[in-house]
């Protein structure tokens, strides 16, 4: 299998390309990744440019999600190369919030270039197994992938989850739910519109809930004036009963978001009257322009604290294995770490009884961590939520 060349990456340094090129070897041994959102892609890249011969597997179609805004730039957190270079990828070297939908574009251009991995969509897990030699997934297609270890970053209803912690198996329900929507900048009266000095982030308190807004560029990169996006996120603790209602959340799981064709015009009129008394300009428009073009998502918040994040050759990442609050601004984060500390623990090999090795070694240097991170926003949950 030919080598990538990591200089081709044009806002990666030499000195991160040379250094992490070293440690490139022909691909001889295998993972399957068990989803292809961002702790996937950085999972399955981060494998690949260990040495392994990656198979990416998402339910989803190959249509881009709008997604929120987050902050991926957070270098000085970053110990070892592998991070760092998943850091270039991901942020295109823009140190700014970013349209979620951006940074996924980066990473799945990323991973296609990528002739160690093989990305696949449309293409739903329903069984993870593992035995003494392999892991492996069957799909909805009957379609059954091996390797020589799996790893769920399915998100925070992981399947894959289920196998590693079938004792808890289940991210449970914050209590509140978040609406979010981008809109360009155009869309909303020029007298409205953020000056250029304007702050990229912005916290908003409104009666008994917050919003929080973010300019981020637009579709082509652009940060010119008329040009950019306004990103916003409402947490809202009132809408419960419609959650339970509509199926969004059973019991105490979260099953599924609140898409915007299936939002009652009760609820948006609502939404509507709320934020005209609540938010002041540019966000009263932006948050009136998407609930009038039905152009929002709400998000039921859930949370998950990890006892544990492998069993044999399996291991989870991302929100498969901690969910915490989006009010942390930790989730990338985390994902990155986790992706880049399970690449340097399998790099020295996974053959045999390797592979349960290197994923405890994995384990032992991420899951402190992880349910610090989720346990730090528990306070919030319970008195914003609860």
């Amino acid at each position: 299998m030919t080598e990538k060349n990591v200089g081709k990456d044009n806002f990666l340094s030499e000195s991160i390309n040379d250094t992490f090129t070293e440690f490139i070897q022909e691909a001889n041994e295998s993972a399957v990744v068990v989803g292809a959102s961002l702790s996937g892609l950085m999972a399955g890249i981060a494998l690949a440019r260990a040495g392994l011969k990656v198979t990416i597997l998402e339910r989803a179609g190959v249509k881009s999600r709008s997604g929120a805004v987050l902050q991926v730039d957070s270098g000085d957190i970053d110990r070892t190369i592998t991070a760092k270079v998943l850091r270039k990828l991901a942020s295109g070297g823009i140190r700014s919030v970013e349209a979620w939908s951006s940074v996924q574009s980066r990473l799945r251009a990323e991973a296609e270039a990528d002739p160690r991995i093989d990305l696949r969509y449309d293409t739903r897990v329903q069984t993870v197994n593992q035995d003494d030699d392999s892991a492996w997934v069957v799909t909805g297609k009957g379609e059954t992938f091996r390797g020589d270890i799996l790893i769920g970053a399915d998100g925070h209803r992981s399947t894959v989850r289920h196998h590693v912690s079938p004792y808890k198996p289940d991210a449970t329900f914050a209590g509140y739910t978040i609406w979010v929507a981008i809109v360009d900048e155009n869309d909303i009266p020029e007298e409205h519109r953020p000056s250029r000095n304007a702050p990229m982030t912005t916290m908003l308190d409104g009666s008994g809930d917050f919003l929080l807004g973010s300019i981020v560029a637009g579709t082509d990169g652009s940060r010119a004036l008329g040009h950019r996006r306004l990103g916003w996120a409402w947490y809202d603790n009132t809408r419960n009963d419609l959650l339970r209602s509509l199926g969004c959340v059973e019991g105490n799981v979260v099953r599924h978001s609140l898409n915007a064709p299936d939002i009652p015009e009760q609820t948006l009129i609502e939404l509507a009257e709320q934020a005209s008394v609540r938010w002041p300009q540019p966000w009263l428009d932006a948050t009136l322009h998407s609930i009038q073009t039905r152009n929002l998502i709400g998000t039921p918040i859930a949370e998950y604290v990890p006892d544990n994040l492998v069993k044999g050759r399996i291991a989870i990442v991302g929100d498969a294995a901690h969910v915490p609050t989006p009010l942390t601004a930790s989730g990338f984060n985390a994902s990155l770490q986790d992706a880049a500390t399970l690449a340097d623990c399998v790099a020295k090999g996974i053959k045999g009884s390797a592979a349960a090795e290197a994923l405890l070694e994995y384990e032992s240097l991420r899951l402190k961590n992880a349910r610090q991170i989720v346990q730090s926003g528990q306070s919030f949950s319970r008195s914003f939520g609860r």
